[in-house]
């Protein structure tokens, strides 16, 4: 875990200033995420990095939660959100989901392109399930295995990774495919009302779920 928040922390600068590379698909799960806001809901996210779609979606709901492992990229978001004059955003360091005593649940709880980096990730389950309201929500895009052409270089990079990883070069990646992702989180407790894959090659899953009442 310490080797991959170094990484990040290492990577922040660049990451600020990388481009999406599937602005579409981006865009599309934007939309998909907002049909399931409102203006009275307290949300977290998860994995923010520099809080690019914390800033998209915080004018949706009343309190808008934002963490990241890494301080370099909080550091990032919070200028973000200063430039942006963003007034119900928070954006703070954490390794896991925040489990203040006497914190209020959250309505929702969103995790972007973040949970196949997670090592632990039936605890982080667990975590994000108890944080949640009953009937709360579980929004979420991963990383899947693909079944294309794209497997190809997937598998290579595969074989290359715990090396690169070794070396601090790379993080901790899980590979699964979406029917296992999908099982995984139904194991969790959840109850999956929508899923999609955006974009579809490589894969990045999203799933809604429904904790039950």
């Amino acid at each position: 875990m310490t080797k991959d928040i170094e990484f990040w922390n290492k990577l922040a600068p660049k990451y600020a200033q990388s481009k999406i590379s599937d602005m579409a698909a981006y865009e599309y799960t934007l939309e998909r995420t907002r049909h399931y806001l409102r203006p009275d809901q307290r949300v977290l996210e998860l994995g923010c990095g520099t809080g690019t779609t914390a800033l998209a979606l915080a004018p949706s709901v009343a309190t808008y939660d934002a963490t990241d492992a890494a301080q370099a990229m909080i550091d990032i978001g919070n200028q973000k959100k200063q430039d942006a004059g963003q007034t119900n955003l928070t954006l703070f360091q954490s390794m896991d989901v925040p489990m203040t005593p006497g914190d209020a649940p959250y309505d929702c709880i969103l995790a972007f392109n973040f949970l196949h980096l997670v090592q632990d990730q039936d605890r982080v389950f667990q975590n994000i399930y108890d944080r949640l309201k009953p009937g709360g929500l579980f929004i979420s895009k991963t990383f899947c295995m693909p079944r294309d052409l794209w497997a190809v270089p997937i598998f290579a990079m595969r074989a290359v990774l715990p090396i690169l990883t070794h070396l601090g070069k790379a993080p901790n990646v899980h590979f699964i495919t979406m029917p296992k992702w999908d099982a995984k989180i139904s194991k969790a407790g959840f109850n999956i009302i929508e899923t999609g894959a955006y974009p579809l090659s490589p894969p990045r899953r999203f799933v809604v779920a429904r904790k039950p009442a």
